[in-house]
């Protein structure tokens, strides 16, 4: 037998596969169940009895506030601080965040306060991949509807992270709707005072800021507070020294 050419051949594996039992190829497996996030991609029903938040709801780092900012967008406040990362699941933080929105929020547009203040990464931060796939989770209208997050007092590393990955990590919707919010002063241009609750500490924060600025790049100009001892009588400085030299010789 000759050497057989390409089209020989590509016979010959036609061939093979007629020894190949196709009976399971031919009947219809059942389909495979998608399981996206193991959660259900809609807004839960806020007739639905079996949701217990109370233990959430008595943490208020997420809860509805009574005033308007002055644009009219009604106000959700997110305290940071007030968030336990390391205790609650990320599917259970979504389904009270989608219930908090669809029980207590009026039609109309809306705005988030973030507050950010003394918070620390490892015990409130639920992280930039959280966020956005409770973001993305939420039915279009919601994104339409939210206008603006006022996030307060970000820090530096807040600032960096957002800047270098924040475009990455969060939809383009969400990243341009951030407003930073170096002060509380800053935050009345859009909100008037008394529409918004603000911490007790949040407020001290605040004027640890606004006395020690470098605070915001995570620089402590006076970890030691030495700036608030009395001066000596005696210096020790170069300075001093050159001076008593010069006038020993003279």
């Amino acid at each position: 037998m000759g050497n057989p050419s390409s089209d020989d051949f590509s016979v010959m594996v036609l061939a093979s596969d007629l020894c190949v039992d196709a009976r399971p190829f031919l009947s219809n497996p059942p389909p495979e169940e998608e399981n996206w996030h193991d959660c259900p991609s809609i807004l839960p029903s806020a007739d639905d009895q079996s949701l217990d938040f109370s233990d959430l709801d008595s943490l208020s780092f997420f809860r509805r506030e009574n005033g308007c900012d002055k644009s009219g967008n009604r106000i959700f406040r997110i305290v940071g601080k007030y968030f336990p990362a390391l205790v609650i699941p990320g599917e259970r933080l979504k389904k009270y965040v989608f219930h908090k929105i669809l029980t207590e929020m009026d039609e109309g547009p809306f705005c988030i306060v973030y507050m950010h203040s003394t918070v620390q990464k490892e015990d409130n931060s639920p992280g930039l991949t959280m966020l956005r796939w409770i973001y993305e989770e939420l039915p279009d209208e919601y994104k339409d509807r939210l206008q603006v997050v006022y996030f307060i007092h970000p820090g530096l590393r807040s600032r960096l992270v957002f800047a270098t990955l924040g475009r990455l990590l969060l939809s383009g919707g969400l990243y341009w709707k951030i407003k930073y919010v170096s002060r509380l002063q800053y935050l009345w241009h859009d909100i008037k005072k008394g529409q918004v609750e603000i911490p007790e500490f949040v407020q001290q924060h605040d004027d640890i800021l606004e006395h020690r600025p470098l605070t915001d790049y995570g620089i402590e100009p006076d970890p030691m507070h030495l700036l608030e001892v009395p001066s000596t009588a005696y210096s020790f400085g170069r300075y001093d020294m050159g001076w008593s030299y010069r006038e020993g010789s003279s």
